[in-house]
Formats: C-alpha cells, structure tokens, sequence
C-alpha cells in the first residue's frame, strides 16, 4: 500500500510525502495498478529533485513502462526536461538505448532544441 501511495505522492510531485515514504522503507521500484514505478510518474512533471531522491533511494531510472516499453529518459527527452535527463543519465540512465516498444531510442525523441541542449552539456555527439 505504501508504494501505491509512493506513485500517488511522485506523481504530485510532492517531495517531502515521496521522502517520507522513502525513509519509511518504502521499496521505490514496486509498481503501481497501472505497472508504472515512481520515478515513472516523476516524469509527467519532469522534477529534477524528485528523480534524484528516488534515485538515491534505488530507484531505477531504467525500467521500462510496461505497456509502451519507454524508459524515464525516454519521457524526460520526449518533454524536454533537460535537467531531469541529466539526474537520469547520472544515476544510469542512457540517452542511446534501450529502444521503446517502437524501436526508438530516448535520443531519437530529442526535439532539436533538447539535442542542442544536450549536445552543450557533453551528453550527445556532434
């Protein structure tokens, strides 16, 4: 129930609840009804904060949405959360893979604003 409401908090992007949570022992890569994990949900909003507290307790920012097969990096490029990527990237994400469900790779979402963007940062190739 604790990781149902996990989701809930993520997806709110209510931090404090979230760290609560967290430091309660609530195991932050259970799912929830629809199969998606927190850091999942953090990705609607795109919280930089969040992603990284999810990932400091074990979250892991590669699991895939199991209906669409899409990665957090793949919805964090998608929607132009840069800094949220860059957390994502950081805790062992990867910008080239794994492809979604449709053969895309989170880069080849990049819009040409984000590719830029992540281009200045040293995280895509010229």
């Amino acid at each position: 129930m604790a990781e149902e409401l996990l989701t809930v908090a993520a997806a709110q992007g209510d931090v404090q609840l979230v760290r609560e949570f967290l430091e309660n022992g609530a195991n932050p890569n259970i799912s929830n009804s629809h199969g998606r994990t927190a850091i999942q949900q953090v990705m609607m909003m795109g919280s930089p904060h969040l992603a990284q507290l999810l990932i400091d307790h074990g979250a892991d920012p590669t699991a895939p949405d199991p209906t669409t097969g899409t990665c957090p990096a793949h919805d964090a490029i998608r929607e132009g959360f840069v800094d949220t990527l860059v957390v994502l990237v950081n805790g062992g994400a990867s910008i080239y893979g794994p492809p979604d469900n449709f053969g895309q790779r989170p880069i080849d979402l990049a819009s040409p604003w984000v590719l830029e963007k992540l281009k200045a940062l040293g995280l895509a190739g010229n």
